[in-house]
């Protein structure tokens, strides 16, 4: 789920990631998909106050499994010990499936296994449950999904990551899949421990129509955009790590020697973002918030402009790798490059804090990569914006029985165990032996476990956001530990954690801005080009979609308040 984009993630790829809200449907009601209504799919209610918390599954923190990093501020919980098989605990002690067939519709990057693999016949004895997976072309899968949303044939659970969440799909969650509420709110989720602890904001973005329909996979909500960095160059040429714009343009300069093949970072267009504390652009509410008393959108702010004035400096001076100069770097893996030392610093998702540290780890043992900690432009601290607390679900099909819904709840149990136990071992590696060995401390997937154990069960549920690298200790204390950093200076928007349904009117509203970014940047548009888009955006739906966004609020409240 990774993105692989060299510089500046493209929107998409940050999507894949990160994840994002809903997107539109016909009407221009404000939407609230977590709004009240029958199953029919009303328009009206709300996800904020005391209306939101009678459907939310009450909250039971796990304490099967002690984490070696507790969360705080936002932060995953990391582990950073030994594994141990022996000392594993199990926190589903009965089988609660009743051994009945379910189908689950997923997407699936790579070559999916044969059905009847060892994985799979291990997990559906430990849930108790049948499980037939479906597994499709994850790169293709919006258009599959919204086939068979359109359909009468619709499995028992379809699985919707939060970047698909497009067209007709949104209006289809809320037709076609069931409300979980009598099953999880309030204390009935406390029949399934390991669903009970996840975290009350993810289960607040669960929220689609109405009704708790959605079995989330929670994720931290501070950014996942992290200034990667060369650390053992830094320390080799006496670089000191920059804490303003100012200082790294100017460490970029000195860094730079285009006759010596090195060139200071990637696109730093994020990281720019994120120094001029623009919200993001990646979830819906596509960058609204209300700043200053007044409803709100990124591209108006003047830290907007600002962000991608400086990153243009970084490419006029020269110090932009040449693959990012030509976008190159958006289609192809940075990390041979980056490898090699022919660039110091690229903002990407920090699960290749830990990739890459693995990747070179044996043939180059003096590379050292690590995180920069977000600056602000100006030298003091940097004002950064939540992401969203859920970005995956799970849906149960409406028409499904009693009893494959408690089915598919016992098997969301079991992949929702925590790390340290039998069943986040069995869930994630496998069966021992088969998939995965245990070399000091380190559990290693076999080839097979390479073919077997891929995408299925990790897409039904999921724990607390968790880091745990027991081969690269250092990285996931790093992580962690730079997560709660930044997560001190982490605000949540006004729309934080709300399933948001934007009228399919303003949906193309947005679409070219980011391509826009990248000329600019790069010095093929002109300023003037940007604040002419600004206005044009408005008059073409920009300042009414302020005014349903304030509508919104205004009946429904904040989440985040």
């Amino acid at each position: 789920m990774t993105p692989n984009a060299a510089s500046a993630p493209s929107r998409r790829s940050f999507l894949a990631s990160s994840a994002v809200a809903a997107a539109a449907v016909a009407g221009g009601m404000p939407l609230l998909t977590a709004c009240g209504g029958s199953d029919g799919g009303s328009r009206d209610g709300t996800t904020s106050g005391k209306d939101a918390k009678k459907l939310l599954p009450a909250y039971v923190a796990s304490n099967v499994v002690t984490p070696d990093i507790p969360a705080k501020n936002g932060s995953a919980v990391g582990f950073t010990s030994k594994l141990d098989l022996a000392t594993l605990k199990s926190s589903v002690p009965k089988t609660l499936g009743k051994g009945g067939q379910v189908t689950i519709m997923s997407p699936f990057w790579g070559s999916p296994p044969k059905s009847d693999n060892a994985y799979y016949k291990a997990m559906n004895e430990l849930i108790g449950v049948d499980i037939k997976w479906q597994n499709q072309d994850g790169n293709t899968y919006e258009q599959k999904l919204g086939a068979v949303l359109a359909s009468s044939d619709v499995p028992d659970v379809v699985v919707v990551p939060s970047w698909n969440l497009n067209g007709k799909i949104p209006s289809a969650i809320i037709s076609k899949f069931a409300d979980l509420g009598p099953y999880l709110s309030g204390d009935a989720v406390k029949d399934y421990p390991n669903l009970a602890a996840i975290p009350t904001d993810a289960w607040q973005r669960s929220l689609f129509g109405g009704k708790l329909r959605g079995l989330p996979q929670p994720q931290s909500n501070v950014t996942g955009i992290v200034p990667l960095y060369r650390q053992d160059i830094f320390e080799k040429e006496g670089y000191e790590v920059p804490t303003s714009n100012a200082e790294f343009l100017a460490w970029a300069k000195d860094a730079t020697s285009a006759k010596a093949k090195r060139w200071a970072c990637l696109d730093m267009k994020w990281t720019a973002f994120h120094t001029y504390g623009v919200l993001s652009g990646n979830e819906k509410p596509l960058g609204w918030t209300v700043l200053d008393g007044k409803m709100t959108n990124r591209i108006e702010t003047e830290g907007y402009l600002e962000a991608l004035e400086w990153t243009r400096k970084l490419f006029a001076a020269g110090v932009v790798h040449p693959d990012a100069e030509l976008g190159k770097s958006q289609a192809t893996d940075p990390g041979p490059k980056f490898a090699k030392g022919e660039f110091l610093v690229y903002a990407q998702n920090i699960s290749q804090w830990w990739s890459r540290t693995g990747e070179q780890a044996t043939q180059n043992p003096d590379f050292k990569i690590w995180g920069m900690d977000i600056w602000g432009h100006d030298g003091g601290a940097p004002v950064l914006w939540a992401e969203q607390p859920a970005g995956i679900w799970a849906f149960v099909n409406k028409k499904a029985s009693k009893s494959v819904v408690h089915d598919v709840l016992a098997a969301a149990n079991v992949t929702a165990a925590p790390y340290g136990t039998k069943e986040f071992m069995a869930t994630n590696y496998g069966v021992e032996g088969t998939h995965y060995t245990v070399k000091d401390g380190v559990p290693v997937k076999t080839d097979q476990g390479n073919i077997d154990v891929m995408n299925a069960y990790v897409m039904l549920a999921s724990p607390a956001a968790t880091v745990a690298h027991p081969d690269f200790p250092e990285v996931a204390k790093g992580q962690v530990e730079w997560q709660q950093r930044m997560g001190a200076f982490t605000k949540k928007s006004s729309f934080y954690g709300m399933q948001i349904t934007e009228p399919s009117r303003y949906t193309n509203l947005s679409n070219d801005v980011e391509q826009l970014e990248d000329d600019f940047v790069r010095g093929r548009k002109k300023m003037s080009d940007v604040q002419q888009f600004v206005s044009e955006w408005r008059s073409k739906g920009g300042d009414k979609l302020r005014d349903w966004y304030k509508q919104l609020l205004d009946e429904n409240g904040s989440a985040a308040s």
